[in-house]
């Protein structure tokens, strides 16, 4: 049996602890953190002349072997560490690389940040995140607004913020590519987990995507997509039909989230259940904001909900 990091990921596509490249200036580093939530693992770009100095776009899991990779494939130093969200599969190694490199942290600020009133309200209430981790104690050296740019030699790419997976996740754009984080992937159809995850932030950062001219998404789980447009249509699509079959589901009775979930989740195994839940709790805050339901005796993931 092979070691994690001696894995060939599926499709021989990616081998976790070696650098592949994607396309000039462009290389993938896959960490050996495979999981249900996380596909093969998560993936760790370097951006800029290999012989030069390197950007690392989420250096991942905290994991000495893929910490070394990611050294050993920048010998010209690491200037800067995007930071797309903060999930611990995406920053829990930033500390020790800063530490190891000097580069500057970048992302739109701590944990917290860019969540809306709605959502201030539920974490304040005691609502907790679930599925990914968040990094509690993650702040960046810099926060990065929505359009900011950052540049370095053979390279300039801009911020942008596209919540809905999580409040402050950024994307980064390098001429007609994406790095779209968690986001837009092409194996899954993301997890929104609120008080991080927002249903209608998504849709809108969704809809934003399809505006731009994209030739390619490089996420931070999975393969590149090379039909981006296609891609985020279906992501729209898919989260228009999960509403309307959830609120198909609710009458004037109240039903709660582990009974809705069993009937729009019906296939699903049961590692994935809670994920599962979280979904739906935020479409069902989604259509209680739109007031398409109603939750007693209040919005909360115990609450019965009913359709107006």
């Amino acid at each position: 049996m092979h070691s994690p990091r001696r894995r060939l990921a599926e499709g021989g596509q990616a081998m976790a602890g070696k650098a592949r490249l994607l396309e000039p200036g462009v290389r993938l580093i896959l960490a050996p953190n495979p999981s249900p939530m996380t596909h093969r693992g998560t993936n760790s770009y370097l951006i800029g002349d290999p012989s030069g100095p390197q950007v690392v776009i989420d250096p991942g899991p905290d994991d000495p072997g893929h910490m070394e990779a990611i050294l050993a494939a920048a010998p010209g130093g690491i200037t800067h560490i995007l930071v797309t969200h903060a999930h611990v599969d995406h920053t829990a190694l930033v500390p020790a690389l800063k530490a190891a490199t000097g580069a500057e942290v970048l992302g739109f600020g701590p944990a917290g940040a860019g969540r809306s009133a709605r959502m201030q309200a539920l974490a304040a209430a005691g609502l907790a995140g679930g599925g990914e981790g968040v990094d509690a104690g993650h702040a960046p050296d810099r926060r990065l607004g929505d359009g900011d740019w950052i540049e370095g030699p053979g390279w300039r790419m801009q911020a942008l913020h596209t919540p809905g997976h999580f409040a402050g996740h950024l994307a980064f754009r390098l001429g007609d590519r994406l790095f779209s984080g968690d986001l837009a992937m092409g194996w899954a159809s993301t997890l929104i987990s609120p008080p991080d995850g927002d249903l209608a932030a998504f849709m809108a950062s969704i809809e934003r995507l399809r505006g731009l001219d994209l030739a390619r998404l490089y996420p931070g789980h999975g393969d590149p997509v090379d039909a981006p447009a296609e891609r985020l249509d279906w992501l729209h699509a898919h989260r228009t039909a999960r509403s309307a079959a959830l609120l198909a589901a609710l009458g004037p009775e109240p039903r709660g989230i582990p009974e809705l979930t069993r009937t729009l989740y019906a296939d699903t195994p049961p590692a994935l259940i809670p994920a599962a839940e979280r979904n739906v709790f935020a479409h069902l805050i989604d259509l209680v904001d739109r007031n398409q339901a109603a939750a007693t005796p209040d919005l909360s993931p115990d609450a019965g909900f009913t359709r107006r």
